[in-house]
């Protein structure tokens, strides 16, 4: 896990799965051990938990799995200030499983965002990850353009959940705004300068600001925001 400079401080908001006062306190003693941690409110009747600091939401979701819960992200910094990019594999041999890493993004305020970047199921290594141009992902990476803004290094070598591959996580401020971010993509690339056809990518999306989705059931699937959440799990996006 690689961290650059220190982070202004943002809310974050999250779906737990809160059964009683003993789940509460598992939750809270959890977050207590974490640097950068503001304020924290658990709500045990909403079953929501709202974080104010600098700590990325990928740690938190992290804090919480610890407890042997699980934690979804219903929204991160104001209104129309976050976004986030899936992160998926090209490469044929993955095609029946491509998510490999989910970025998350955040507005630290009209200069500069936090960018949470998560991989998992790659192989062990270190990374380069970049934001292109645009968001055509016709040719995969390959078709993404130029870099407009190149992320620092992301080192993987923790273990990953999938047999001899590793997972990591990258916490990084960028001096972009929100919105110049969007239909854009980032690109993750095992070449320094270079983006190869097994380069990860995805496509840069406007995402729920804190409060903003408090929805139970996707009105597309039918589905629980917890069956999603298995869904999501299933096709390697953990944090």
């Amino acid at each position: 896990m690689t961290q650059d400079n220190p982070i202004s401080t943002f809310e974050s908001v999250y779906a737990v799965p809160l059964h009683c006062d003993s789940c509460v306190t598992s939750v809270r003693n959890a977050l207590k051990e974490i640097d950068g941690i503001s304020k924290f409110d658990i709500d045990l009747k909403s079953q929501t938990l709202s974080v104010e600091g600098s700590v990325p939401p990928s740690r938190i979701v992290k804090a919480i799995q610890s407890t042997g819960k699980d934690a979804i992200i219903r929204g991160t910094g104001r209104p129309n200030s976050a976004a986030v990019c899936i992160l998926e594999s090209f490469d044929e041999k993955d095609r029946l499983n491509p998510v490999r890493g989910l970025a998350r993004i955040v507005s630290l305020n009209d200069k500069q965002c936090l960018i949470d970047l998560t991989m998992n199921g790659v192989t062990k290594g270190i990374y380069y990850p970049s934001i292109r141009s645009n968001g055509n992902l016709s040719q995969g990476a390959l078709s993404t353009g130029k870099s407009i803004y190149d992320i620092s290094p992301i080192e993987v070598n923790e273990q990953s959940d999938l047999p001899d591959l590793a997972s990591g996580q990258h916490f990084v401020i960028a001096s972009m705004k929100i919105d110049d971010l969007i239909g854009r993509s980032v690109i993750v690339s095992q070449l320094k300068d270079k983006v190869a056809p097994d380069s990860l990518a995805g496509v840069i999306a406007r995402s729920a600001g804190i409060w903003q989705n408090d929805k139970e059931v996707c009105s597309c699937t039918g589905k629980t925001v917890w069956q999603e959440r298995k869904d999501a799990i299933d096709k390697g996006i953990l944090f």
